[in-house]
């Protein structure tokens, strides 16, 4: 598709007084316009199309609105309410509610359009591992959630059919349906009483009766994160336990597995090097995936999927990875407790394509066209310096701008497919830069342009509120200000005590020559 038929990419900000939309880039005057002017509310979430957004407000109201228009589409009451969540399509609203009397039916499902009450069933308690309960795949044609030993399966069309398949797994305490299409389910049993845990890989829409088709056991395990590849062949999944054997790490032990769905693969990914595995993610395609592991320096490695490395990507103070939604350009960075270093790599042609920092950044996220790569520096997780930055996909800072406070920073999600290649944009720019190279005289013996890299200024200390209130204090006594520049009287002070310094000085030496 061209770019010129391509929707236009649009950026969520929510400050404390609630959220607004702005048109994403390229820019105008190199400032961005709102879209939505500000809308008040608590927490807001997109459904995974982009197709519509929710926004929790005051009151126990929870307002569901068209992404497209705009406009509200429906406005929940709901007493109560402590939880959230839109599904993939945009089609259910699931919300969890403290549970007033044992066995209420808390976790309701209700349908975007009409308002209606889907389906409702009791649960005790939500963590993190255990919300949304109901699990929707990416297009909405299958539903699941967690029971006793068990994972139930509903008619995503029809809740009212009620439970329309099981899969039987004693002890299931996780699981994961796979991405697209929605055709198997990993579950993972943690050990218990000596019974090493495993990982098992069921078909869906089969008997509770039904075997699991691949399996690994282990032992020293607490808890496991899910990666499944797109086109549900191939299964990654880091297990992780509290204590390291080693006692290299005060975080404990993690190990990166690989499960197929045709059992040719069965076993630990092969890592280079000892340590933790920081990031793990699938490229677009499914048919590779990238690792950033080990102690710091951490290693980043590309392997196909038959667990074989193709591309080694060096070392360094790395813990995330980002795959552009178009799949050739891979970003590997470190954020949170890291210094924010930025690495941008075609992996098609096996180039770094840039570099830069963003420090401080909490989220981090391609734009659905692959062009822009944003990082936001968000409360509560960090309560200064709040800000947002968009990177061109060759590591050039494109936009920044600090908040007071900026809780969420995102793209509105949109399908990768309604955007033109990547490759046509790479390809576009090498010509520019090796036209602009002609222009300027440059032989065939010269050195290739190469793209300069912005260096971003090294930030400020932080300095905690006492730190600040006793430097006004020395400023008052001093005639100092905060940033170390001088009053006029303190500098007319100065000059003084440095004249009587210099005439008692020569007044000394003068005395001396006398002698």
């Amino acid at each position: 598709m061209s770019s010129t038929s391509s929707p236009s990419l649009e950026i969520l900000v929510r400050e404390a007084e609630g959220f607004t939309v702005w048109n994403g880039p390229p820019f105008s005057n190199n400032q961005p316009t709102v879209k939505l002017e500000r809308v008040s509310c608590s927490n807001t979430k997109f459904s995974f199309d982009g197709s519509k957004i929710m926004a929790m407000k005051s009151d126990d109201i929870i307002s569901i609105y068209d992404a497209t228009s705009w406009r509200e589409v429906r406005s929940f009451t709901i007493a109560n309410v402590t939880a959230a969540e839109l599904s993939p399509c945009g089609t259910y609203l699931q919300t969890f509610q403290k549970p007033s009397t044992p066995q209420e039916k808390n976790v309701s499902i209700w349908k975007t359009e009409s308002g209606d009450l889907a389906h409702s069933h009791y649960q005790k308690a939500i963590t993190k591992a255990s919300w949304p309960s109901i699990r929707f795949s990416p297009d909405e044609t299958s539903a699941c959630r967690l029971a006793t030993n068990e994972v139930h399966f509903f008619d995503p069309k029809d809740f009212s059919k009620g439970i329309t398949s099981k899969i039987r797994a004693p002890g299931v305490a996780a699981f994961e349906l796979s991405k697209t299409p929605a055709s198997h389910l990993a579950v993972f049993v943690p050990e218990v009483k000596g019974s090493p845990g495993s990982v098992q890989i069921f078909e869906c829409g089969k008997d509770s009766q039904s075997q699991a088709i691949a399996r690994r056991s282990f032992f020293r395990c607490s808890s496991v994160q899910f990666y499944w590849n797109h086109g549900s062949t191939g299964l990654l999944y880091v297990v992780q336990s509290d204590v390291d054997k080693t006692n290299k790490s005060y975080y404990g032990e993690t190990k990166l597995h690989y499960l197929t769905i045709d059992g040719t693969h069965e076993g630990l990914v092969p890592l280079r090097k000892e340590g933790p595995v920081h990031d793990v993610q699938w490229s677009v395609s499914g048919s590779e995936f990238a690792v950033v592991y080990g102690f710091m320096p951490a290693c980043v490695t590309i392997f196909d999927k038959k667990c074989k490395p193709i591309m080694e990507l060096g070392e360094g103070p790395y813990n995330t990875l980002r795959w552009n939604p178009k799949g050739r350009v891979l970003c590997v960075a470190g954020f949170g407790n890291l210094p924010g270093d930025m690495a941008f790599w075609d992996v098609d042609n096996k180039k770094l394509l840039g570099s830069n920092k963003a420090e401080w950044s909490v989220t981090s996220e391609w734009s659905p066209d692959g062009r822009y790569f944003l990082t936001a520096s968000t409360a509560p997780r960090r309560q200064i310096d709040n800000g947002m930055k968009i990177f061109n996909y060759d590591g050039k800072r494109y936009f920044k701008k600090m908040f007071e406070r900026l809780y969420q920073g995102e793209w509105k999600p949109e399908s990768a497919d309604k955007f033109s290649d990547i490759s046509e944009l790479i390809k576009s720019v090498e010509s520019l830069k090796l036209e602009e190279g002609k222009s300027k005289g440059q032989g065939s013996a010269q050195k290739k342009p190469v793209a300069s890299i912005p260096t971003i200024q090294k930030p400020a200390a932080y300095r905690p509120p006492h730190a600040k209130q006793a430097a006004a204090v020395q400023a008052e006594l001093l005639g100092i200000n905060p940033e170390g520049e001088m009053s006029k009287n303190a500098l007319k002070n100065k000059k003084k005590r440095e004249r009587k310094k210099a005439a008692a000085a020569e007044a000394a030496a003068s005395g001396a020559n006398d002698a």
